[in-house]
């Protein structure tokens, strides 16, 4: 029997403008990420710079906004200056027990990021560095001539100021494993000085304080609220992280990720709402999501137990499946319902490290599962957030409690109207979208189903869960006066666009 569940949505009711840089990603020195991903100087689609075009293609194709570098656990040891001008000495990196030959950093990376089309945010050493280093590298990336950083830049061949404005301070550091860990007040102190000194180099800068490193901290909570009475009149945003696996074969739970994930940014925002409440602060903070995505941890050796090698190893390569695609689809309607608190975030990681692309060495580029949703979603979710109400049946899962069996988010802009759809549940279900006020008439969509298939590593199997998991549906372009119906799969992601027509 088919299982029925009602989206009602209207053009009136919003939750926000969508900001771009919510189609953000991470690309850290870590494994194969920079080197042979984005940087392959003798790949044949090589640019001139050494930087690979099949991975600047398929990056446009996603839809990528923002780019966080260079970290990550790696910045936290990083010593930017060893990255710029002609002397490049190899050095260890503490965090993933790689020697990094620093043959791209900043200057590399921010022309790269010029060419691609791509916001930077960088990222600042609080772990073994301060307050002067970050200064000095805003300085060197945003000042005018006549300065000592600013000038370095300039003799190191770069002439223009980058105007970098986003700027994270420091990487997860309540977490045990990050080099140079620190206690929230620790952390919140220098985190306050080192923004102080930052937005004195160039004020126009926007700063993300470290939010927890994921919702199961034995600090979370605390340690936002802790962090931002230290840095409140300094920040911008709190960023915050998670990252999602199946467990034991649980897959309910698995599939119901987007309620962990909304769960963690009510929390996070009620956490600011308390340190606002508290200054008696009319200011409405909002979150960087600064890294999400699904990630199989529990494959992981973990940093402390990797040998030490070089020439980019490969590291934390996981290889996805069309479920671990559902869950990304789910994620993201998680991010577009809450638009008005998350105007950043970054899938993690752009290339190779749990990423949407893969490369391999002189060979192809090509597109994994998760690649699907988030380029679709990011090419579609455009304009604001529609204020969606799901009204329909729920499951029980072990590890999030009761859940609604079918999400939803919708977007608009001018006339045009996309909505996102996610049904959980091992049933296929129609869903009645109500729209009153608003006659649609329906163009496309898109459709993924999940797979019971393990995943399995390279293009060819890449492109065979594509074809057969991922379709595009075919609306025939008929209106709708106030009532869509649509039939969404078992355990599947949907994209539907349309436009409005009054």
């Amino acid at each position: 029997m088919t299982s029925h569940a009602t989206v009602l949505l209207h053009p009136g009711f919003r939750v926000g403008s969508i900001d771009r840089r919510m189609f953000g990603t991470l690309i850290e020195h870590l494994g194969r990420a920079v080197y042979t991903g984005i940087f392959e100087p003798d790949h044949p689609t090589a640019d001139e710079h050494g930087f690979r075009g099949d991975v600047a293609a398929l990056t446009a194709e996603l839809g990528i906004t923002i780019a966080r570098y260079p970290g990550g656990n790696f910045v936290s040891s990083y010593v930017w200056e060893d990255g710029v001008g002609p002397d490049r000495p190899p050095v260890l990196d503490l965090a993933w027990r790689t020697v990094e030959p620093n043959t791209v950093g900043t200057d590399e990376f921010l022309q790269w990021a010029e060419r691609t089309g791509i916001e930077p945010m960088l990222a600042v050493n609080l772990g073994t560095r301060g307050v002067d280093a970050a200064a000095a590298l805003v300085e060197y990336c945003n000042g005018a001539a006549g300065t000592r950083w600013a000038d370095l830049r300039i003799a190191n061949g770069r002439e223009r100021p980058y105007g970098v404005r986003l700027w994270c301070l420091g990487n997860e550091m309540d977490g045990p494993w990050q080099i140079g860990h620190k206690s929230a007040d620790e952390y919140g102190r220098l985190a306050a000085e080192a923004g102080k000194a930052m937005k004195r180099v160039d004020p126009s800068i926007e700063l993300v304080a470290c939010g927890s490193s994921s919702m199961e901290m034995p600090t979370f909570g605390a340690w936002e609220q802790t962090v931002l009475e230290h840095t409140w009149d300094v920040v911008d945003h709190v960023s915050m992280h998670a990252y999602y696996q199946e467990h034991d074969g649980d897959r309910a739970s698995f599939l119901a990720s987007g309620t962990a994930a909304d769960r963690f940014i009510r929390r996070v925002v009620a956490s600011a709402d308390a340190v606002a409440a508290r200054k008696q602060s009319d200011r409405r903070l909002t979150i960087s999501f600064d890294e999400w995505n699904v990630w199989y941890l529990s494959r992981f050796p973990g940093e402390t137990n990797l040998p030490l090698q070089r020439d980019a190893p490969r590291i934390i390569e996981d290889v996805y499946s069309a479920l671990d695609a559902v869950v990304v689809g789910d994620l993201l309607v998680t991010l577009l319902n809450h638009a008005d608190r998350v105007p950043l975030a970054c899938l993690a990681q752009l290339v190779n490290v749990i990423a949407p692309i893969m490369t391999e060495p002189g060979g192809p580029a090509w597109r994994q599962p998760t690649f699907h949703p988030f380029a679709t979603t990011a090419r579609l979710a455009q304009g604001e957030a529609l204020d969606v109400r799901v009204f329909g049946p729920t499951t029980a899962t072990a590890r999030h409690g009761e859940v609604p069996v079918v999400t939803a988010a919708a977007t608009i802009d001018g006339q045009s109207v996309a909505v996102f759809l996610v049904n959980r549940g091992t049933e296929e279900i129609e869903v009645a979208i109500d729209h009153p006020g608003a006659s649609l008439t329906l163009t496309t969509g898109h459709q993924l189903t999940a797979d019971d298939e393990p995943a399995r590593p390279g293009p060819e199997h890449a492109e065979a869960i594509t074809a057969e998991h991922l379709r595009t549906i075919d609306l025939g372009g008929a209106r709708q006066d106030d009532r869509t119906t649509i039939v969404l799969p078992p355990e599947s992601w949907t994209a539907v666009s349309s436009v409005m027509t009054s």
